[in-house]
């Protein structure tokens, strides 16, 4: 196998070809950890710990083109991690003038997990911009749909009438849920610099080697300084401790990797079912085809949106059982956490792009809920006529008129307004005010109010 045969995602639909794809790919890691470097590099030398010059050599070393993956990866096999090799062909590539301030104090978790965290910073910048898009695009079909009534449906069976813009308001609520959530990790995700054993100590004793030395020997070395120097060349947040076997950054960042799976699934599901050849009250504005069967336009967006949702549960908690990492470096926790990880920033960033193409190519059949919302022939509205004639017949009175009505329903197939005007009890009653009081377009409560309510949030 070639490179170029490595992580095609041939079986990845859902991620593949998404921006995702290209910022968690072995290149951009490979990149991210040459940017880690770097950057300490750059952060020793601003506080005198290395000379002016090595920053520039080592950031202009640390190009991804320039090293061999394939090769990393079969070298990371005898220690464990990509780092050791890398930092053996970085200070190759920087050469000897400067490649001695390579990785100086650091150790192969500072940069594992530093560039961990750009790649999850790269990444969700990603996601966060299509689930910008995806909640405008919802924003809008709520606005068209405000009153567009359709039947409300729980334990999979009609309830009482809501309405489609009520359910896309409450699409959207997650979806800027989801927002908030990855916004508050992004802007927390931290560098982590803390050297063998997360003391910082060798960071207190390295000095520029040469000419340098003696002048650079009385440079009094602040670790904290170091590591918010490191922060700031990453545009990471400055940590408060080393997090080495501290593994919050990563639990915060899987919770809120797989709270956006699941908002996003939720919307999936919902289409899925009501894209139903049977119920047919929306449509993806582009079906995929079926080897099998020309006349078929599957709901892609929405099956591969609902993949990943069932899938990002058991990867977060694989996140979550590395909390367990023991004494300052764990062993098989902190590995454990790779994998997963990446396959969750894929997943969510291939759902939030197939979301924004479902969302904005969404068909509303306006005409066919309705239709829907006749199919008890009126017995949706039985919560309503209990309220309305228990004051007038009485509680008991009232709901033993409805359950008969409702039995001779079933038996006739007749309208539930029909029959109520042959029931002694209500002979006197205008047969308007029945047929206002089992329309279920006049019985969608709030939903109105609920949906511009929802609509305020931005």
């Amino acid at each position: 196998m070639t490179s170029a045969d490595a992580d095609t995602g041939l079986l990845a639909p859902g991620w593949t070809g998404s921006p995702a794809a290209a910022s968690t790919g072995d290149t951009a890691y490979l990149q991210a950890l040459l940017d880690a470097e770097a950057a300490l590099t750059r952060a020793q030398a601003a506080l005198g710990l290395a000379p002016a010059a090595a920053g520039p050599a080592v950031t202009s070393a640390a190009d991804a083109a320039a090293f061999d993956t394939r090769s990393l990866a079969e070298r990371a096999r005898g220690g464990g991690n990509p780092v050791i090799p890398l930092v053996a062909d970085l200070t190759t590539a920087v050469g000897g003038e400067y490649g001695p301030y390579v990785h100086r104090g650091a150790t192969s978790q500072d940069i594992m997990d530093t560039a961990t965290m750009l790649v999850a910073a790269r990444t969700l910048d990603l996601i966060l911009a299509d689930l910008g898009r995806t909640e405008s695009a919802l924003a809008a079909v709520a606005a068209a749909h405000r009153d567009t009534a359709m039947p409300g449906r729980t334990l999979t069976q009609h309830a009482v009438p809501t309405t489609f813009g009520l359910k896309a308001a409450g699409w959207r609520s997650l979806i800027l849920d989801a927002r908030d959530r990855l916004t508050a990790v992004r802007a927390d995700l931290p560098a982590q610099l803390g050297g063998a054993a997360g003391t910082l100590a060798a960071f207190t004793v390295f000095r520029t080697t040469g000419a340098q030395a003696a002048a650079d020997s009385a440079t009094q070395v602040d670790p904290h300084a170091l590591v918010a120097a490191y922060a700031r060349e990453l545009g990471l947040r400055e940590p408060e401790l080393p997090w080495h076997t501290l593994r919050t950054p990563i639990a915060d960042l899987a919770g809120a990797l797989a709270f956006a799976a699941g908002a996003l699934g939720k919307v999936a599901v919902d289409v899925l079912t009501l894209a139903r050849t049977e119920i047919a009250e929306v449509a993806e504005g582009s079906g995929g085809g079926s080897s099998a069967m020309p006349h078929k336009a599957n709901p892609v967006r929405s099956t591969l949106i609902a993949a990943a949702a069932r899938r990002a549960p058991q990867l977060a908690a694989t996140l979550y059982g590395a909390l367990t990492a023991e004494d300052e470096r764990p062993a098989g926790a902190w590995h454990a956490e790779w994998e997963p990880l990446r396959d969750l920033l894929r997943l969510v960033g291939g759902a939030a792009r197939d979301a924004v193409d479902l969302t904005r190519g969404l068909r509303v059949n306006a005409d066919v809920m309705r239709r829907h919302l006749d199919l008890t022939h009126g017995l949706i509205v039985s919560e309503r006529l209990a309220a309305e004639l228990t004051p007038v017949l009485g509680r008991a009175v009232a709901k033993e008129l409805l359950t008969r009505t409702a039995k001779r329903v079933h038996a006739e197939g007749r309208p539930l307004s029909e029959l109520l005007l042959e029931e002694p009890e209500l002979k006197d009653a205008a047969p308007a005010l029945i047929a206002e009081l089992t329309d279920p377009t006049h019985y969608t409560g709030s939903a109105g109010a609920l949906t511009d309510r929802a609509l305020e949030r931005r």
